[in-house]
């Protein structure tokens, strides 16, 4: 199982601006969260890292936002290539796992290029004021090792961020399958080969 690292964007970058729809047509944009710190996290219904950590993953994020962090999920791949992406599933996929979460469909993939999501899962954690503070893995687990899957990483970020403290100087790059590209829409970090 071929594994892409996240591109570890600059902490301190803007969160960019994102209007998306949900599977049954509801937009929801950033400035939604305007005032509280959000979590943007890129996955698909398909990869075998995603579907490693899922269920862990909904209890988290339902327990980040009973904590006042706005959190939604984005689908971007290609469901030309990758029909089991398709937004027509992404329900099936939130029932599956037990996530309650906004799960949105980036049907052009621009907003996964602005925040520069190489792979799924990618985690983007922002203060409040919408600058990133966190950016990489839900923690060491992963489909091929033995390491427990306990969100430390993403926990430890969120605990940090609530409480005022500066960020995780330890901040671990992402792992997981590649965002499936349209051909011809792979973007200057998209790693060749």
């Amino acid at each position: 199982m071929a594994a892409t690292p996240s591109t570890m964007r600059a902490l301190g970058s803007p969160a960019p601006d994102f209007s998306l729809p949900t599977p049954d047509g509801d937009r929801i944009s950033r400035s939604d969260y305007e005032g509280q710190p959000l979590l943007v996290a890129f996955i698909c219904n398909h990869c075998p890292y995603v579907k490693h950590v899922a269920s862990v993953l909904g209890k988290r994020l339902a327990d980040y936002e009973k904590r006042g962090v706005g959190v939604v999920l984005i689908n971007a791949n290609d469901v030309e290539s990758h029909p089991e992406d398709a937004p027509e599933r992404m329900p099936e996929f939130l029932k599956e796992y037990g996530i309650t979460v906004p799960y949105l469909y980036d049907a052009s993939q621009d907003v996964a290029k602005a925040y520069e999501a190489a792979c799924t899962p990618d985690f983007f954690l922002f203060d409040a004021d919408h600058t990133l503070f966190y950016r990489g893995q839900f923690d060491d687990s992963r489909p091929a090792n033995d390491e427990k899957i306990n969100g430390r990483d993403l926990d430890a970020a969120v605990d940090a961020l609530l409480a005022g403290k500066p960020a995780p100087e330890n901040q671990k790059a992402s792992v997981g399958c590649n965002i499936k590209w349209k051909p011809g829409n792979e973007p200057a970090f998209f790693p060749i080969g």
